[in-house]
């Protein structure tokens, strides 16, 4: 029985130990030193893009499966104005992609096809904004993480320096384990920065399919009349 009680009491006393060794998230927050800053800044930043890139390319994506189709049967009986109407109804970059080639129908189409291709490169470049800034993070707050972490062993190795000689293991443990959290920071950082832009570019890169795909239509679409007066 005494045994039990003492074996009781000192599970208690661990228990209790642990507890107290035990930080919150803002006593680590603290405790990485002034670059946590910088990366709750740079996280801050992570999950504005994502959001809002994310929100821009699921609209630009929203195609109408009839768009082509009523758009065809519109040029073909002649009523460029309703399918000039109806691509600016649309507002997608498909939609202005066919609206820049219907407003050039009469030149050679060749000159169609590059008006409609500059058209997809600004559409391109607009989804893309702000793209370059999430892989820099991606890559830039795991290394700035690491910066810590290496500034925090060099402050730990000086005091051990100073000490004379006297090395406190439960100090210099503690220091160094104070340096990972900046590593560990910059990963929570980078990692879903990383899956993000790649996320991203993944979906920009689908939608250029499309914009092609329906570029190959549109001049299709044009060419329709062309043939059936030379049979």
């Amino acid at each position: 029985m005494i045994r039990l009680l003492q074996s009781v009491a000192l599970t208690d006393e661990a228990t209790a130990a642990v507890a107290e060794k035990t930080m919150g998230f803002g006593e680590l927050f603290m405790a990485g030193g002034w670059l946590m800053w910088p990366l709750l800044l740079l996280g801050g930043v992570v999950v504005f893009i994502f959001v809002e890139r994310f929100i821009a390319i699921r609209k630009a994506t929203k195609i109408d499966p009839n768009f082509m189709n009523r758009l065809r049967d519109l040029i073909c009986e002649g009523k460029i104005d309703a399918a000039l109407r109806l691509c600016k109804k649309t507002d997608t970059p498909i939609a202005r992609m066919m609206e820049k080639g219907i407003s050039r129908i009469g030149r050679p189409m060749g000159d169609i096809q590059t008006s409609i291709e500059n058209v997809a490169n600004l559409e391109v470049a607009k989804l893309e904004n702000g793209l370059p800034i999430l892989a820099t993070i991606a890559s830039g707050a795991p290394m700035l993480g690491f910066l810590g972490t290496v500034l925090g062993m060099v402050k730990a190795f000086m005091q051990m320096s100073q000490a004379g000689g006297v090395v406190d293991m439960s100090a210099l443990s503690g220091g160094m384990y104070v340096a990972m959290i900046t590593t560990v920071a910059g990963l929570i950082v980078g990692i879903p920065a990383h899956f993000g832009y790649n996320y991203l570019v993944a979906r920009i890169e689908k939608l250029i399919f499309q914009m092609e795909a329906n570029s190959i239509a549109f001049m299709d679409i044009l060419n329709q009349p062309v043939e059936k007066k030379q049979q």
